[in-house]
């Protein structure tokens, strides 16, 4: 009988222990890495969600690349929104993501923007030219938006007459502040990152760099982050996406 009950209280035990893990799992915030473009949109949504549904959801923000090999690396993340197709398709194919998890959920575009009033220059292009100052742009390597930058330039034949002036971001967010702070006289930066109150933006010519659709993928098998990733495709949620500057494709499919 002694054995009997201390299989009984062991079981007890074991039993209480993955009840309370559970509880202590539900009060526990989402964690969601989320592209330095996005964090701004991000974080309207994560306040809409939680005063919907009770739930805390927290973000890492940084370049996509930084995130992507955080990931890899075993970072605790969820959920990643990412600024492009790629990492999130590498995530999903070297097992580091939930399968068929990974849907556009936004396409961005790229504008360049400058913190003084320039409204006699028309044409984006003799902004560069004419203002013979600093341009800022997100690290090529890591940040989409950086990459669509650089394109850009080298589409438009550009790039020779402009690389020596070229200053880089981590990401996008700090090719912002850049501009934001002085440091650059223009940036090419999100269009949902434009200070639409403050400075001058020309946008970019689509047509001159591949299209930014950006990608959400599920990291962790928590059903909390499924639910979250249904959230970011509602109405209410692209409505809120839309007025950050985003296109939203119809359907919005792997």
């Amino acid at each position: 009988m002694s054995g009997n009950r201390n299989l009984i209280l062991g079981f007890i035990v074991l039993l209480s222990a993955v009840i309370t893990g559970c509880g202590q799992k539900e009060n526990e915030p989402l964690r969601a890495a989320v592209s330095a473009n996005f964090v701004t949109t991000f974080r309207e949504l994560a306040v809409m969600y939680e005063e919907q549904t009770g739930q805390k959801v927290v973000d890492s923000a940084g370049s996509t690349g930084t995130l992507y090999a955080q990931i890899c690396n075993g970072a605790p993340f969820d959920i990643f929104l990412a600024a492009d197709c790629r990492r999130p398709e590498l995530l999903e194919a070297g097992g580091h993501a939930i399968p068929e998890s990974r849907f556009t959920y936004a396409e961005g575009k790229l504008v360049l923007w400058t913190s003084n009033q320039n409204p006699e220059i028309e044409k984006w292009q003799d902004m560069l030219i004419e203002s013979e100052t600093l341009i800022s742009m997100g690290n090529p390597e890591l940040a989409p938006y950086g990459k669509a930058a650089l394109e850009t330039l080298e589409n438009s034949d550009m790039l020779p007459l402009l690389e020596d002036r070229l200053v880089y971001g981590t990401n996008v967010a700090q090719a912002y502040q850049f501009v934001a702070t002085g440091n650059a006289g223009a940036g090419f930066v999100a269009q949902s990152l434009d200070d639409q109150t403050v400075g001058s933006t020309w946008v970019i010519p689509d047509n001159l760099y591949t299209p930014i659709p950006q990608q959400a993928v599920q990291i962790s098998s928590d059903i909390r982050a499924k639910n979250f990733l249904e959230f970011l495709r509602s109405p209410e949620a692209i409505r809120v996406i839309k007025d950050h500057g985003y296109d939203v494709p119809a359907g919005r499919t792997q």
